[in-house]
């Protein structure tokens, strides 16, 4: 059973630990963007997210309480390439998720959405949205996770692909949930 809660403060040493090894295995498996996260101190500002009043970041654990991943789950869809009546609808947005490529056995990527799938719909929400800057994640995205690609569009002059997937609770998710 894994444990998905909020991320605190005393995360951010381990979750700096896993994006740095998420990092090196992005990089020795040709994947798109390790090196960006190992460049001036990237992780440790992704890490410092966790715990803090501005950035809701959660956090999936096993049963031990080993960090195996962490995702930031807004209220808010973000202004950029979504329409105003999409935007009026309630929804989560997912973004900024990283794994440790250990447990990629488990698909702890997988879980993370699929949580926030039952998470949003618990709360009243329609929609999990997310984006990605690469179609390789749009795939996976789409058929491992079953999220819809909802749109294409630029930021900082790069592609960003617009995703979501109706809120719905998983049967059989061996995640719960700790509020606090």
């Amino acid at each position: 059973m894994y444990v998905m809660r909020p991320a605190t403060a005393h995360d951010r040493p381990a979750y700096t630990d896993l994006i740095r090894a998420r990092a090196a295995w992005m990089m020795s498996t040709g994947k798109v963007g390790g090196e960006d996260l190992l460049d001036d101190g990237r992780a440790e500002q992704i890490a410092a997210q966790a715990g803090n009043d501005h950035t809701p970041v959660w956090a999936l654990t096993t049963g031990e309480g080993e960090l195996i991943g962490c995702t930031s789950l807004y209220e808010q869809t973000p202004e950029w390439g979504w329409t105003d009546a999409e935007r009026a609808e309630p929804a989560l947005f997912l973004a900024t998720t990283f794994t440790h490529p250990e447990h990629r056995a488990a698909k702890p990527g997988t879980l993370i959405a699929w949580w926030a799938l039952g998470h949003a719909a618990r709360n009243g929400k329609l929609w999990v949205r997310r984006g990605c800057g690469h179609q390789g994640l749009v795939r996976y995205y789409r058929d491992h996770q079953g999220f819809d690609l909802s749109h294409e569009t630029e930021r900082g002059g790069h592609p960003a692909y617009l995703l979501a997937r109706k809120a719905e609770e998983i049967n059989h998710l061996p995640v719960t949930t700790r509020e606090s």
